[in-house]
């Protein structure tokens, strides 16, 4: 199946509910949206792995209303950003972003500093900021891709990058990083 493309794995899927092609989707695509949530959760693992099966789970239900105008991983990109926003509306969360990163850091004996630091960083940031950031910066999205995956427009992901890239910057050099 490693030579099959999406679309034709999709295909087997909606067409005939071809587990086995779902697995092959799934074992493509589970690092980078685990990923995504890992980096929106603040390295909460746990509750990432939750959410990302829940994006499978969406994924799965809902194949046959891929169409194909965008790539599956950018199908199944947005699907994850939109599990993240229910999860986050659901929740209703009274914690600051900051209260959150604080109580879900991990101890200075299982992690490197620089890990802690770079979830205190993103902390700060607003969660469309901290979206587009991440997306941009650590999995190679352009801003069209952002745009596709988020819903926002194009100089709305431009100006979150911008304000975002800022913030990072200006947390890093308080604390001692000087960019050489």
């Amino acid at each position: 199946m490693a030579s099959l493309t999406d679309i034709s794995l999709v295909a087997q899927v909606a067409i005939s509910g071809n587990r086995r092609a779902f697995d092959e989707l799934v074992r493509r695509y589970q690092s980078p949206v685990r990923r995504f949530f890992l980096h929106q959760t603040l390295g909460d693992s746990q509750l990432s792995d939750d959410l990302a099966q829940d994006t499978f789970l969406k994924a799965y239900t809902n194949i046959a209303s891929f169409r194909g105008l965008a790539s599956f991983q950018t199908w199944i990109m947005r699907i994850a950003y939109n599990v993240f926003y229910d999860y986050t509306r659901k929740r209703q969360l009274a914690v600051s972003d900051w209260q959150l990163a604080e109580s879900q850091q991990p101890t200075a004996n299982s992690q490197q500093p620089l890990k802690m630091d770079l979830y205190a960083a993103l902390a700060l940031l607003k969660p469309d900021e901290r979206t587009c950031i991440t997306l941009q910066l650590i999995d190679g999205y352009d801003i069209a891709g952002i745009a596709k995956i988020t819903g926002l427009k194009d100089g709305t992901v431009k100006s979150h990058l911008s304000r975002g890239k800022e913030k990072l910057a200006n947390y890093l050099r308080k604390n001692g990083y000087d960019g050489r």
